[in-house]
């Protein structure tokens, strides 16, 4: 391991940086909703749909998010099924019942107030130390670190740290930098200035070296090395899974729809049923034929294919077939299978590949028209 990142901090010019990093930050921030007051919830629900998810995408989802539910307590005593309904298509929905079972608490035990002590907060359920740091710094002023990809990326070339920053030790490194070179007059600009300048300047691949606002701190600029920084290690091999699904009519025109078990990928979220293919010499329709009828108690009748889709997470890959078909019989409905109109679907949370697979068939049925 490298201490270059010691030698960096003290050559720095840390007031110098501080100065030129948030006079950057007050030119040149980005209008956000979320930036609109410093209101903790907010800040809050803001940072939990930007991991793993990009800006653009997060401003719709958030402005509808906080309009259906403007305060801690109007999230704590929503319906679960409405929460995810207005988290639909963003995916990861661990986020969005952590915060609620986070938001729960805070209702309960701290008057609905959002802690500002860091011990606090940071044991609410989803509030990692990165959560953390932000809502502190930003809403309260609290010089805490705020350490996610971007700061680490832009702290790996200003310091030339050469840790591995897909190591969960080497954030330790980087909170440590920040909490040297933090501002602790302006905990909030600093930071949101640090994940600003990696979204908008200090990328991934080609960062934009001559419009930095800190580019005389920048040692790997001196030495030409931005584009080796910073060391991360490639992830485990992505696994492929090939699903077969198919939308289901009964003789009234109704869909069969199926709820996610309550624990693991996708969790409580609705589906049109499917199985993944485990047996490549025997035809894919039989086996969610088979499928169906161990699960549901129900004939069915599969037609023909409508599309396909491939959906990609984290860690894999869906290849999803999907096909329209018939239910013949079904024995009976429950809380987990059921029978609806295309109008009360519409109160169901489905899987982004779920609702593409609707969107399929739909065009289907308006090409055969």
């Amino acid at each position: 391991m490298k201490k270059a990142q010691v030698k960096q901090l003290e050559n720095i010019d840390i007031d110098k940086f501080q100065q030129d990093l948030i006079s950057w930050f007050e030119a040149e921030q980005r209008e956000l909703p979320w930036r609109k007051d410093k209101d903790p919830y907010k800040i809050w629900v803001s940072e939990i749909m930007l991991q793993q998810t990009r800006v653009d995408t997060v401003i719709p989802y958030f402005q509808g998010f906080i309009e259906q539910f403007p305060t801690i307590e109007a999230l704590s005593n929503a319906e679960e099924e409405r929460v995810l309904k207005a988290w639909e298509g963003l995916g990861y929905y661990s986020r969005v019942r952590n915060l609620q079972s986070a938001v729960k608490e805070v209702y309960e035990n701290y008057d609905g107030k959002v802690p500002a002590d860091p011990q606090e907060i940071s044991s609410l359920k989803g509030v990692g130390p990165y959560t953390a740091g932000a809502i502190l710094s930003i809403a309260y002023g609290i010089p805490e670190p705020a350490v996610d990809g971007n700061v680490m990326r832009v702290l790996s070339r200003i310091l030339s740290i050469w840790d591995d920053i897909a190591k969960a030790s080497s954030r330790k490194v980087f909170e440590a930098a920040v909490r040297a070179l933090i501002s602790h007059d302006n905990p909030s600009y600093f930071n949101q200035a640090l994940m600003e300048l990696g979204a908008l300047i200090c990328t991934p691949t080609s960062p934009s070296c001559l419009l930095c606002p800190v580019q005389e701190h920048c040692d790997a600029f001196r030495e030409g090395t931005q584009n080796e920084l910073p060391v991360k290690t490639r992830k485990k091999k992505h696994r492929h899974v090939q699903i077969v699904a198919a939308v289901l009519q009964n003789a009234e025109g109704k869909f069969l729809i199926h709820k996610r078990p309550d624990k693991g990928l996708l969790a409580n979220l609705w589906e049109f049923p499917n199985t993944e293919v485990i047996q490549a010499f025997i035809n894919e329709k039989d086996q969610l034929n088979e499928m169906v009828k161990d699960a549901y108690e129900a004939e069915i009748q599969i037609g023909e294919m409508i599309g396909q889709i491939e959906h990609v997470f984290s860690h894999l890959t869906w290849n999803i077939n999907a096909y329209q078909g018939q239910v013949r019989s079904i024995a009976k409905e429950s809380a987990e299978v059921k029978l609806v109109t295309a109008e009360e679907m519409k109160a169901y949370t489905f899987s982004v590949s779920h609702q593409k697979i609707f969107q399929q068939f739909i065009q289907h049925i308006e090409k055969e028209g």
